[in-house]
């Protein structure tokens, strides 16, 4: 028994520094593979792929471009572009997060985040990144485009959806854990409940920045039915 238990205590020793030295491995070999120069070809031949329309093949060369260059923000939003062309915008949204970690003031990011999270329905979501981006620059016209059509998308929504409709937009909205925390706020369930007893206490509520930010977020999601 206690040999088995010496001989148990070995393996689990020899595994971890197997793992470790794979690890060690791959992270060397990572690091081996990566080129910007090879990047760029790889980039410059996605390009052409996605100015021909061949979205394929642009998602398979900008992918390359991404393991010999992984801090580059424009190639993973290129990479982006093309994972939104062939319908994969879960994908799209990831990479395009990368972009913004490695660069935060990338406002061509914002934007095109703020794009792919109207398609997943995400307005809420989609008003802040272009707001985000406007905040860098705020002259951005794709920014300034994208706020005004999702802004006219929720207007319009509101007005022309049946109520299924809405309460099947509201329960998307709710299983968005940044819309949970806001409703867990007990400043914001206070100035939702005034909107109901005390309009006025609500609308002077309104004035604050950060409130009015949260209860935006919560129109925008449909969480929140206004009219």
């Amino acid at each position: 028994m206690f040999q088995s238990a010496q001989l148990e205590a070995y393996d689990k020793t020899t595994q971890r520094l197997l793992k470790n030295l794979q690890l060690e491995k791959k992270n060397a070999d990572t690091l081996a593979y990566q080129d910007d120069e090879k990047a760029d070809e790889a980039k410059q031949r996605g390009n052409e792929f996605f100015r021909n329309k061949d979205f394929g093949p642009a998602v398979k060369e900008y992918e390359e471009a991404v393991k010999r260059a992984p801090k580059n923000a424009p190639i993973r939003n290129n990479l982006s572009a093309a994972l939104c062309k062939v319908m994969d915008f879960n994908g799209a949204k990831r990479e395009i997060e990368v972009a913004l970690d490695i660069d935060p003031k990338y406002v061509k990011a914002w934007a095109r985040k703020g794009d792919i999270e109207i398609v997943m329905k995400e307005n809420h979501k989609a008003i802040e990144s272009y707001k985000k981006g406007l905040g860098l620059d705020n002259t951005n016209k794709s920014c300034r485009d994208g706020l005004h059509k999702v802004t006219m998308m929720i207007n319009a929504g509101q007005a022309s959806m049946t109520e299924e409709e809405k309460q099947e937009r509201a329960k998307h909205g709710m299983a968005d854990p940044v819309i949970q925390q806001i409703l867990t706020d007990p400043v914001i369930r206070q100035v939702l409940q005034d909107f109901q007893d005390n309009p006025n206490a609500a609308q002077s509520a309104m004035l604050d920045p950060g409130v009015r930010s949260k209860i935006e977020k919560l129109i925008a999601a449909g969480v929140l039915q206004t009219g």
